[in-house]
């Protein structure tokens, strides 16, 4: 696992596929984060952790259900993360700051491996800044029952397997449904939107990996 994480930090550091590989899993035509920014168009920013660590010899990660709440991320499934607050000393802050919030996650624990890729999303304005951490040991995640529902593992082979990547109808919002959207099937969970976007742009680096 040790020679995976290094190769990983490695890929990362080398350069991402961003927009290339966004565009695999986006939902519909949207304008990208760099587009965003060229246009000073002002934003929320907001950080997520993609959570990297040792569960049955394997190398896992960790989604989350959100809890049904009246908004337009209700029920989805994510990575744990949130919106940068002004206290915030930066977005790595964020990161570890929102995964102590929603998982119990202690704020000092996993290795900082490398950043991926912004994702703007429209609906909510934000601009979403992907951290990946390791930790060498698995957590002892504890949700908070206000903010999440569900926590879901996965195994980094699924994102792998051709078969999780499918097409279908899906309920972007409550009561609205669109038709042939991209999405992962993780653990019979649907994840699709800025979190599928984000785990294309990751397996695209996971394929480079030997």
């Amino acid at each position: 696992m040790k020679v995976f994480i290094e190769q990983l930090r490695e890929k990362i550091s080398e350069g991402l596929p961003g927009d290339a590989a966004h565009q695999h899993l986006i939902p519909a035509k949207r304008l990208s984060a760099r587009n965003i920014k060229a246009s000073q168009k002002e934003y929320r920013s907001s950080a997520v952790s993609i959570l990297l660590f040792p569960k049955n010899n394997c190398i896992c990660s960790l989604l989350i259900q959100r809890s049904t709440y009246n908004g337009s991320h209700s029920g989805q499934v994510s990575f744990p993360g949130g919106k940068k607050e002004d206290s915030d000393t930066d977005l790595e802050y964020t990161a570890r700051r929102e995964c102590f919030e929603e998982v119990h996650l202690p704020m000092n624990e996993g290795e900082l491996i490398g950043e991926l890729s912004d994702i703007y999303i429209p609906v909510s304005n934000f601009m979403v800044k992907p951290f990946v951490f390791y930790s060498q040991n698995e957590p002892e995640f504890k949700p908070d029952e206000r903010e999440v529902e569900h926590l879901i593992y996965f195994n980094l082979e699924t994102l792998l397997n051709h078969n999780t990547q499918k097409v279908g109808s899906i309920e972007v919002m409550k009561g609205v449904r669109q038709k042939n959207v991209p999405y992962y099937e993780i653990e019979n969970k649907i994840v699709w939107g800025a979190t599928a976007m984000i785990l294309s742009e990751f397996k695209e680096i996971l394929k480079t990996i030997d």
